[in-house]
């Protein structure tokens, strides 16, 4: 397998200047493409995916994914009223942390708080607004690209120095693999997702009459602030029993527990065009939440308009605020250890 480096893949197609932020600061774009045509276009700015296009079975390509033309429409969507996060890779912690505390090792520790009283997804600057380096990436075989962030000791106020390896590959089967490992200098907590709305009728649509099935009947309760009462609800036969394939609700935002990870934990299916999206996971849970909505501030790519039913999210991760609660999957990295987090998302044409 072919493997290029940083060094060489600033002047390779693979590798383009996409603009510069506010302090001078250069961010790149990224694409793989594999043999059936399937392209992922990210940046490194929270090594997020902008683009995500999908060969269907009559030769239509379609872009999946939600996202910007521009980097300042990027930058300036973290300054809406319910950001976004658009493709965005999110840590050190998805989801919220009650009033952004928890207890370490005998310790607490007061982190930023960005949602109300609340930490939401690492904070006021979380790994979303970071810029990652590329590493390396690879165009034989499964192309793939890796990207790594150090983040320092109390960023955040999180304990520890982390490093954070993230590699996406598109493979030869149409899936979008994300593979997260890390390392810290300390004990911390961690918890990373990926952030991207899709809508399997192209960006530019609605999710309305999508299909959603999630493979779980238990779900975390939480409080009006989203925060998990540490309660977990059995939602057979209810609204949010998702078991068997039902349209995408207007309005969720809620996290399933995942109870096998040799299992698919969610799939959407768009009856207009025939496509399919997998997801598969290793973590405990998958948080659902439907929107997209830029309030008419921003347009999206290609001018669009993007309203609150406009993608959904499929968040696999731990579940939010698990440094609360003991019976929670433990979310606790140790010094020492290698954090691993696995999901794909696989694309079938029928």
């Amino acid at each position: 397998m072919k493997t290029k480096h940083i060094s060489h893949l600033i002047s390779n197609y693979l590798v383009k200047f996409f603009g510069l932020l506010a302090n001078g600061d250069s961010v790149h774009s990224c694409e793989l493409t594999n043999k059936k045509g399937m392209s992922l276009q990210l940046i490194d700015l929270g090594a997020a995916v902008t683009s995500l296009k999908i060969p269907l079975k009559n030769g239509e390509v379609i872009d999946v994914v939600l996202g910007f033309d521009t980097l300042d429409d990027y930058v300036e969507s973290y300054n809406l009223q319910s950001a976004p996060y658009f493709g965005a890779t999110v840590g050190r912690f998805a989801g919220r942390i009650n009033k952004g505390r928890f207890v370490l090792n005998g310790k607490q520790t007061q982190l930023k708080i960005n949602n109300g009283e609340h930490s939401l997804h690492g904070g006021p600057n979380g790994f979303s607004q970071k810029i990652w380096e590329i590493v390396e990436a690879t165009e034989n075989g499964d192309p793939s690209i890796k990207l790594r962030l150090i983040s320092p000791n109390n960023d955040e106020n999180f304990p520890g120095e982390l490093v954070v390896e993230l590699t996406y590959t598109v493979s030869e089967e149409n899936e979008l693999i994300i593979e997260y490992q890390a390392t810290t200098t300390e004990d911390t907590i961690i918890n990373l997702t990926h952030h991207s709305y899709f809508n399997l009728n192209g960006h530019n649509s609605s999710i309305s009459e999508q299909e959603l099935i999630i493979n779980s009947t238990k779900m975390l309760e939480t409080t009006e602030d989203n925060i998990p009462t540490g309660t977990v609800l059995d939602v057979s036969k209810g609204i949010f029993d998702f078991s068997t394939p039902k349209k995408c609700p207007s309005k969720i935002d809620n996290t399933f527990v995942l109870e096998s990870t040799n299992e698919f934990a969610a799939s959407l299916f768009n009856k207009n065009n025939n496509l399919k999206m997998t997801v598969y996971t290793n973590q405990p849970g998958v948080h659902i939440y439907v929107g997209g909505d830029c309030a008419k501030v921003l347009k999206g790519k290609n001018n669009a308009d993007y309203h609150p039913l406009s993608g959904i999210c499929f968040e696999t991760q731990n579940f939010p605020d698990a440094p609360n609660h003991d019976h929670f999957p433990t979310a606790v990295l140790k010094k020492g250890e290698v954090y691993h987090h696995k999901t794909s998302y696989k694309f079938q044409s029928f």
